[in-house]
């Protein structure tokens, strides 16, 4: 099984840059649902609830609507321009090669990390179920299974993901359905029964804790919508990318509305926001419990498992596929950009996967000390994504109208305005997380280490290395060998 370099093809089910375009739009339709739902929504919600009482509600609101706009913008020039790279690729362009180095490795480093997150959490479920298994070795039996999903084709990793992101939909579609049933009084022997919406203000108000509450809790769920972003990844492996891509845009409002606000809504309305049992079993569990749901709690688990499962899968798949983009554009060892006659990127896979499998060792050798400080180095990355994309976005508007016009199918509304008041916002957040003590660590970290990459990737384009370096060399042989033909024919 040789692996070669990535070339363009005329093979109609090979993507341009020699990745197999083997995932169905059934399958980019479950990615961009499904990348909604993390297993941060199920596991972290409970804090934001504690922290924000019902009015937890606006803080979802105000950062799924930057996701929503952010995604609008992404939506805008994955649409005309389709690559696993996506904003990496795209800042390169716009901004320059230093912004898509810095903004790729980032996001690389971000999913290695989430890895080995991932992994421990599924370990720790499964060893509750099994126990005479130990939980690292759960942890290495998920990597293991997820790499050679990974590994075997784009299909694969597709279809895996189509059905635990169908799994996730469901149970969350469900959790809302019933739960809303309940807050109605509908089905008998709930402990909400009759209360309908009361809860909303009946434990000191909506907003319990006061106005600077709701920023609090922005702080602490804006890291559970990273994965928004992977279908743009993903879609230039699909058999008709601008389609997939514009519809994953066009939904991605009724997808947040639906799975965060709905499911949200539905806990602080069966359940008063102080409720001890949402801390101790989870927000979730709560409410699953108050409707009279048996075994909640393993019914969670599954769920839950389920989501990590899904995540792992496409965190690996998703820092693969930025490492082969770095690699094509040079910012990257050359290896990464090679595929395999499946058309599957297996050097940046296995190169992604070695950091996962090391992150998890650091997890369980050093938890407290070197896992902790990846987990908050990388904790703030989310936000550095989406500020980048909207300064790319201001750049790629002017040179997609300029070059390809036709290709303008999906557009950021209120363009440039929207874009500049979207900054504001998550410029804001950046800022207040200094101010505020358990996030400051993270936030600071998170900019030393994209300070750090960003040092590097100036040094770079300073030494003449990378891609726009050898694309330079190149077209001044190409110049000279012209000159001396012309020479010689004359």
């Amino acid at each position: 099984m040789s692996a070669q370099p990535a070339t363009p093809s005329g093979d109609p089910g090979q993507a341009s840059d020699g990745l197999k375009a083997g995932l169905k739009n059934r399958h980019l339709s479950m990615i961009a649902i499904g990348g909604v739902i993390g297993a941060g929504l199920f596991v972290g919600s409970s804090g934001g609830i504690a922290k924000a009482g019902p009015g937890i509600l606006l803080s979802y609101a105000l950062v799924g609507m930057l996701v929503v706009f952010v995604m609008r913008m992404l939506g805008e020039m994955s649409a005309a321009n389709p690559t696993s790279g996506s904003f990496s690729a795209y800042a390169d362009r716009a901004l320059g090669r230093w912004a898509g180095f810095t903004i790729g490795w980032l996001y690389w480093f971000f999913w290695v990390v989430v890895l080995a997150v991932e992994a421990t959490a599924g370990a720790a479920i499964l060893e509750g179920w099994i126990p005479d298994v130990p939980q690292w070795a759960w942890a290495g039996i998920v990597m293991v299974v997820l790499t050679a999903t990974n590994l075997a084709s784009v299909s694969s990793y597709g279809e895996f993901e189509f059905w635990f992101a169908g799994i996730k939909v469901v149970a969350i579609g469900a959790f809302v359905v019933i739960g809303l049933l309940a807050v109605f009084g509908v089905l008998p022997g709930s402990d909400n029964e009759g209360a309908g919406f009361a809860h909303l203000t009946d434990a000191g108000g909506f907003l319990p804790n006061g106005w600077g509450a709701i920023l609090t809790g922005v702080l602490m769920v804006v890291f559970s919508f990273m994965g928004s972003e992977i279908v743009t990844l993903a879609a230039g492996e699909s058999e008709d990318p601008q389609r997939a891509v514009t519809k994953a845009t066009n939904s991605v409002i009724w997808r947040i509305a639906v799975f965060y606000l709905g499911s949200i809504l539905v806990v602080v309305t069966l359940l008063k926001w102080n409720d001890p049992s949402i801390v101790k079993d989870g927000s979730y569990v709560a409410a699953l419990n108050s409707i009279g749901i048996p075994h909640a709690g393993q019914v969670m688990n599954v769920i839950v498992l389920t989501a990590v499962l899904s995540c792992l899968n496409s965190g690996l798949y998703t820092a693969s596929r930025m490492a082969f983009s770095l690699g094509q554009r040079g910012d990257a060892p050359k290896a990464f950009a090679k595929v395999n006659e499946r058309g599957v990127p297996q050097p940046a896979i296995l190169g992604s996967v070695v950091f996962g499998f090391l992150a998890v060792w650091f997890n369980y050798q050093w938890p407290d000390t070197v896992f902790q400080f990846l987990l908050n180095s990388s904790g703030a990355v989310a936000l550095f994504v989406w500020l980048v994309i909207c300064f790319t976005q201001l750049r790629m508007r002017k040179i997609i109208e300029r070059e390809n016009p036709e290709k303008l199918v999906v557009r950021m509304w209120l363009y440039p305005y929207l874009t500049w008041a979207t900054i504001a916002m998550i410029t804001f957040v950046i800022g207040y997380m200094f101010f505020d003590d358990a996030n400051r660590e993270v936030v600071s970290l998170s900019v030393l280490v994209a300070v750090l990459v960003l040092a590097i990737a100036l040094v770079r384009d300073k030494l003449g290395l990378g891609a726009a370096a050898q694309q330079s060399k190149d077209g001044a042989s190409a110049a000279q060998s012209e000159s001396e033909d012309a020479l010689t024919r004359s």
